[in-house]
């Protein structure tokens, strides 16, 4: 990379403290516990703070889902690295695990207590159930700034067809995909 294209991504990169990148994905994890990580942190890192843009986020999550791991921890690590390099992802991927994990061991304690209850499985399906719809929100307003392009689509359905109806496993079917979308995509500029 020359000085000049460096340069203009340092400047185009908001300079952010390491707490504030902590703090940001302690609040996501804390908020999204359960799901619909990717729509709160879209939020938080697109529409509320403007660390990156839609374009930036969405090759983040991309990454993210291909990439082994929780796609939730992922894309902290993409984010933090992307604002402040290395410390910034491990500082992101902190301030995603540490809540959750000490969520879960209280939530675990709790459920061994309740869970003989039925309002308890009432409240856990009220919970899912909104994840789901913040997950859809988040996923509407990435697909309205995407540009529509038909080939986007055979990937999309594709993909959908494979894995969503035909129950193929996923990492062969990315496999494929991946390369082939680079290829179409190459083609087309």
């Amino acid at each position: 990379m020359s000085t000049i294209e460096e340069s203009a991504t340092a400047s185009a990169t908001p300079k952010v403290s390491l707490r504030d990148i902590f703090t940001t994905f302690v609040r996501i994890s804390v908020m999204s516990f359960g799901g619909s990580t990717a729509a709160w942190t879209y939020r938080a890192v697109v529409e509320d703070r403007k660390w990156m843009d839609n374009d930036a986020f969405v090759a983040g999550m991309t990454l993210s889902q291909v990439m082994p791991g929780a796609n939730p921890v992922n894309v902290s690590l993409y984010v933090g690295q992307r604002l402040r390099g290395t410390i910034g992802a491990l500082v992101g991927a902190l301030g995603m695990i540490t809540p959750a994990f000490a969520v879960v061991l209280v939530l675990a304690i709790l459920y061994t207590g309740l869970s003989g209850y039925p309002l308890t499985h009432f409240l856990l399906l009220g919970i899912a159930a909104a994840g789901v719809g913040a997950t859809f929100s988040m996923g509407a307003k990435v697909a309205a700034r995407i540009e529509r392009k038909l080939i986007r689509y055979v990937f999309a359905i594709i993909a959908f067809v494979a894995v969503g109806v035909l129950h193929w496993p996923t990492v062969p079917v990315v496999l494929v995909l991946v390369p082939l979308s680079i290829l179409c995509a190459a083609m087309e500029k």
